[in-house]
Order: C-alpha cells, then sequence, then structure tokens
C-alpha cells in the first residue's frame, strides 16, 4: 500500500488487467460507511464532506477524509487520543483483574 518513501501509492486512475481494485475499493466503502456512522453520531459529519472510499494503483482500499477544516483536524485528533487513553485504562483494569484473580486463586490452594 505505501511507495518507496513510506506514503500511500497514487490513487487509480488509469485501471490495470488483474488487479483486484473492486475488492480493495469495497473494503474502503465499509470502512468509510463505519466512519461516517461514528461521525455522525457525534454530529460531526458536516466537518468531513469529502469523506470517501477509493482505490490506489495496487488495488488497496483508501479512505479520503478529504479537505477539512483544520478546527476538525484538531477534532478528529483529540477523539482518537481519548478512545486511546480509554483503551489503554480499561486494558491496564482488565490485565489488574487478572492478577488479582490469579493472586486469589494461587491462595485458595
Amino acid at each position: 500500500m505505501t511507495d518507496r518513501w513510506g506514503v500511500v501509492a497514487k490513487r487509480a486512475e488509469n485501471l490495470m488487467p488483474g488487479v483486484p481494485y473492486v475488492r480493495g475499493w469495497a473494503q474502503a466503502r465499509r470502512s468509510a460507511g463505519t466512519v461516517a456512522e461514528q461521525l455522525t453520531a457525534l454530529g460531526l459529519e458536516s466537518d468531513f464532506p469529502g469523506l470517501t472510499a477509493d482505490v490506489n494503483v495496487s488495488g488497496d482500499g483508501l479512505v479520503r477524509l478529504g479537505s477539512i477544516r483544520p478546527e476538525a483536524a484538531l477534532m478528529l485528533a483529540e477523539l482518537i487520543v481519548s478512545g486511546l487513553t480509554a483503551e489503554t485504562a480499561t486494558h491496564v483494569d482488565t490485565r489488574a483483574e487478572g492478577t488479582m484473580t490469579a493472586r486469589r486463586s494461587s491462595s485458595a490452594v
């Protein structure tokens, strides 16, 4: 999915035989739909009017956010950080509970 510089390959403008463009585009469409659902639930759909599915020259699906305002980019970054923070806290809590359960089980023996 990346070019030699490590960035996303160019979008597919001229299709080549044997490349699974439809598969990649379909995957991108499902993912873009999921992002759109979440943005709508948060009332942010109008901040991402260019959200769309696409495909690159290799047939890899791409989700394009389109041109967005700096405030929308900042909001998206804050949402990602909040999600990661919540996920990390849940993971730490789960590990702590597992450790406590293991200690109880070993002391019960």
